[in-house]
């Protein structure tokens, strides 16, 4: 007997990184790695489940940075030329080792992968995106959207304007991509304050993700806490994450990826192979960076580490994907027998989770549907919406003030490393209100500079740059692209208001900051 579901959900996001002026540049990677790594592994997983006729049911977030990433031809012609690389240097790697066993095979196994990226890579006309739509008309993802620029939109609320520019612009580019208006939206870094349903609800979105405490700090208080969505007032429904199932894959110290057997992350030719060998792949300024190509198993707490074993590996990822499901159907037995109807487990992760950061990601997701199909009948597979449907008398309540990452109230997003932001940012916020009122009904270039505006501001609102100040990664560029933006955005709210638009300046920018083609400025009035 059907005792529960659970929905698997997964968050692809990147911020925009785009940078025409250089012919390289390194944080370009970003997407070329998460290409490889994540999204042509998930693409191959799921065309194996169709081939196969096995039925699933899936979420999926595909934030509008990475879309406009995905769909930029400049990328995807850079792109090319790093998969190229990849696989010249695995070829390489093949007469390397033809003499070293297990080094030989792994060897073998990344010259496949990355020729197989490419293939799939120019299968799709170089657009991704094409691949994941055509999931969801089939009827296996859900497809939702997200802040247009991942803005934590619990600092950044400084007017209603921003708010709708987040989250309208978002909808609009989701449109203009999938053709269809979003169900949901995966709230940046799951970032709630009480009131932002209602700029969902006007922009037709049915729910969103929150974490764990988010619901279970609500008022009143939930009934069946995050096993079930609740209803905010204005009707729109949050769902909130399940402890126990992130817990198996996200923990340092209980999380599959852990396991001895999988791939070490930290261990790459990029630094160990020797200099004139290696240069002709790393960057063109000589900063040795990964590869992709790793030969070592996790092994244990220790320099000392063993060969990579590919076979081995997925068998740990099967009996990983075995055990989540047993422990998945006990919740939901006992979750059931608690609440007299069906739980929902939402299980929301990091999409790069999955194949960048833990290598066998991907095969354990394919296991785990698979093994959820044809192994036992207690949970199924579903979306929130599904949900939604079979249960659509919910308990009305107000989520709190929450965030997922540290201590989960947005200190990662505040704190000594990246507070001072944000006194920058509401101050553009109200001059962006401010021109969107001013300049009501331009068109030419008054409304080319507008519209600039507002991608400026949108850009900077970018949570990632505040994130990455404070782990303390790449600091000097996400500085510099905060500063950019805002000075960009000053420069323009200055030539507007004196009338002395500069039209060459303004096609650099645009060409440059080219992200969200159908931005309407009046968004933000």
């Amino acid at each position: 007997m059907e005792k529960g579901f659970l929905s698997l959900i997964l968050h692809a996001h990147l911020p925009f990184v785009r940078h025409p002026e250089h012919p390289y540049f390194l944080e370009e990677t970003w997407l070329y790695e998460a290409i490889t790594e994540t999204y042509i592994p998930l693409i191959h997983v799921f065309e194996g489940l169709e081939r196969d006729r096995v039925p699933f049911r899936l979420t999926m977030s595909l934030t509008p940075t990475l879309i406009s990433m995905l769909q930029d031809p400049l990328l995807q012609e850079r792109y090319l030329r790093h998969i190229d690389h990849l696989i010249e240097l695995a070829g390489k790697e093949i007469d390397r080792t033809r003499f070293q066993g297990c080094f030989h095979e792994t060897a073998l196994h990344y010259y496949w992968q990355f020729t197989r990226s490419k293939e799939t890579f120019h299968r799709f006309g170089r657009d991704l995106t094409k691949a994941f739509k055509g999931f969801q008309d089939r009827g296996h993802l859900e497809i939702i959207t997200c802040g247009a620029t991942h803005g934590f939109l619990p600092l950044i609320n400084r007017t209603e304007g921003v708010m709708r520019g987040q989250i309208q612009t978002a909808v609009g580019h989701y449109e203009k991509t999938m053709g269809g208006r979003p169900v949901g939206i995966w709230l940046p870094e799951c970032g709630y304050f009480p009131g932002i349903d209602r700029f969902l609800k006007e922009a037709g979105i049915r729910y969103f993700i929150t974490d764990t405490h988010g619901i279970l700090h609500a008022s009143p208080r939930p009934k069946f806490g995050v096993f079930a969505p609740i209803y905010c007032p204005t009707g729109v429904a949050a769902f909130g994450r399940d402890v126990e199932s992130s817990k198996q894959v996200w923990s340092a110290i209980e999380g599959y990826p852990g396991d001895y057997d999988y791939r070490e992350f930290y261990r790459d030719i990029g630094f160990e192979r020797e200099w004139d060998y290696i240069r002709p792949y790393i960057t063109p300024d000589g900063i040795r960076v990964n590869t992709g190509i790793k030969y070592y198993r996790i092994t244990g707490d220790t320099e000392d580490k063993e060969p990579y074993i590919r076979s081995r590996a997925l068998q740990k990822a099967a009996e990983h994907a075995g055990n989540f499901m047993f422990n998945r159907e006990k919740q939901a037995e006992h979750l059931f027998d608690f609440m007299g109807r069906k739980p929902i487990l939402v299980a929301p992760y990091d999409a790069e989770l999955f194949g960048h950061w833990w290598y066998e990601g991907p095969e354990f997701l394919n296991f785990l549907i698979r093994k959820i199909a044809f192994d036992q009948k207690t949970v199924r597979l579903a979306t929130p919406s599904d949900y939604l449907r079979e249960y659509s008398v919910n308990q009305v309540s107000t989520p709190s003030l929450s965030s997922w990452g540290w201590k989960g109230y947005g200190e990662t997003w505040l704190s000594g490393s990246n507070d001072w932001i944000y006194r920058h940012l509401h101050k553009a916020t109200l001059r962006m209100e401010e021109l969107s009122h001013r300049f009501h009904g331009q068109n030419g270039n008054v409304q080319r500079a507008l519209n600039q505006a507002a991608r400026e501001l949108l850009l900077a609102q970018s949570s990632d740059w505040a994130f990455i100040m404070h782990t303390g990664t790449m600091v000097p560029y996400a500085v510099k692209r905060t500063k950019e933006h805002l000075v960009n955005f000053l420069e323009l709210y200055d030539q507007l208001t004196e009338n002395r638009l500069d039209e060459n300046w303004l096609r650099q920018i645009e060409e440059k900051n080219n992200i969200f083609p159908e931005i309407k400025y009046q968004v933000f009035q």
